[in-house]
């Protein structure tokens, strides 16, 4: 190997050193804020709950902002799907703080969603950067989409491991190279410990009894884990209907979650709890120790679907652990496993599911619960994501696999609404 490739390798892996630490601290630092912010409206509302009756101002304000300034960057995590699969145009930057704005009014006035597609986008919209500066081809912004959603989740969440797995199977390792892996990590890493240098904490969760493996553990985790599945088709299609259905019946984009906003508001009056609005993590931790009721999760489903099937924003995966580990809970009454170890279960199983990426998802199982469950979690996110259907949460992504081969030979016997 002769002078001038050494020096051109150690240029390119330095060049993508600085990439990687770029959106990683800049992607940490964002989420870090972003994490803050939403903590402080959260308190807003739960000390203020009249400002729920402002849920259809602020969907009208989310609505025309995004209207606008580029209907485009709506699409939110699958524009970020598409530009990989087939990249054309850079992510505009504005879908940070677009993104950012509608997630908090969204949780401020008490809409039903996540934080994870507000993390992912601001990383993917803060990673696209990289295109001009570092002048930079298809196949390397490729990369760069990769390392945004990467930083985005493992900085949101605080599972580093989970967030680069995540970023390259929610791809299905689509013309994925030996770069993207290693960067994938790196920059997932940095991100990760840069929310930790803003020192901001991440809830916790306890999987104190895990039971030994034997042939009735695994009758009933086939059982639940089949159910937890199910859970996650009941939300992917909740969530597409209702966007089906706003944009079918109001063509006038600024309205729709106006009118959406006016029906969450008298919903949650009627119903008079406000546990199946905004993140509802006290729920999720509950459910490691207390029995949840059958329907939470299902109330939750309804809740999180309708709000951003109106048009608000936010992400779908903090209410996808919400769902898991409620169902998990409940079904703790028939079951003869722990509660925690069924909420647990069902809190990445159901992940699993909706976003076809079960290796990710038992990987953050043992990430956040211990790798003492790690049996028990990787069987029930396998089992989920073949039980979910075809169509997750992201309409854009491009389903591979076997899970792929299984839905298309069902497809051939005339089961098409799999």
């Amino acid at each position: 190997m002769n002078f001038e490739k050494i020096k051109r390798i150690m240029l390119i892996t330095l060049k993508w050193i600085s990439i990687c630490c770029l959106i990683g601290i800049f992607s940490g630092s964002a989420s870090a804020f972003f994490l803050v912010s939403l903590e402080f409206v959260t308190q807003v509302r739960d000390h203020h709950n009249w400002i729920i009756w402002l849920l259809p101002l602020g969907g009208l304000l989310i609505g025309y902002v995004y209207f606008y300034f580029d209907s485009k960057i709506a699409k939110g995590n699958n524009l970020l799907l598409e530009e990989y699969n087939k990249p054309e145009k850079k992510i505009p930057f504005l879908m940070a703080p677009l993104v950012l704005l509608g997630t908090l009014i969204t949780h401020l006035l008490g809409g039903s969603a996540g934080r994870e597609g507000t993390a992912v986008q601001m990383g993917g919209a803060i990673a696209d950067l990289c295109t001009n500066i570092f002048r930079l081809n298809h196949s390397e912004r490729r990369t760069l989409i990769v390392l945004g959603i990467s930083a985005g989740f493992a900085s949101v969440f605080g599972t580093p491991l989970t967030g680069a797995i995540f970023a390259l199977e929610v791809i299905f390792f689509h013309k994925i190279n030996f770069r993207s892996i290693v960067c994938s990590f790196l920059v997932a890493y940095i991100a990760y410990f840069t929310v930790e240098f803003w020192e901001i904490k991440h809830t916790h969760y306890n999987i104190p009894e895990v039971p030994e493996m034997n042939f009735t553990a695994i009758f009933w985790i086939l059982i639940v884990s089949i159910l937890f599945g199910l859970a996650a088709l009941l939300f992917s299609r909740s969530t597409h209907f209702w966007g089906k259905l706003f944009s079918k019946n109001i063509n006038y984009p600024p309205l729709r979650p106006f009118i959406g906003g006016i029906i969450l508001a008298i919903s949650i009056y009627f119903i008079g709890t406000t546990k199946y609005i905004g993140l509802g993590v006290p729920m999720i931790v509950n459910a490691f120790s207390i029995h949840n009721a059958p329907y939470d999760f299902l109330l939750k489903i309804l809740f999180t679907g309708f709000t951003l099937g109106a048009g608000f924003k936010g992400g779908e995966v903090t209410p996808l652990f919400f769902v898991g580990a409620t169902l998990g809970s409940a079904l703790s009454v028939l079951v003869p496993l722990p509660i925690a170890l069924l909420a647990g279960m069902g809190f990445v199983a159901v992940f699993s599911g909706a976003t076809h990426t079960p290796i990710a998802c038992t990987v953050m199982g043992m990430e956040l619960f211990g790798i003492e469950s790690g049996v028990y979690i990787g069987i029930a996110c396998i089992i989920a994501y073949f039980f979910s259907g075809s169509i997750g949460i992201y309409k854009s992504q491009i389903v591979r696999g076997p899970k792929s081969i299984l839905y298309q030979s069902i497809r051939k016997k005339g089961l098409k609404y799999l």
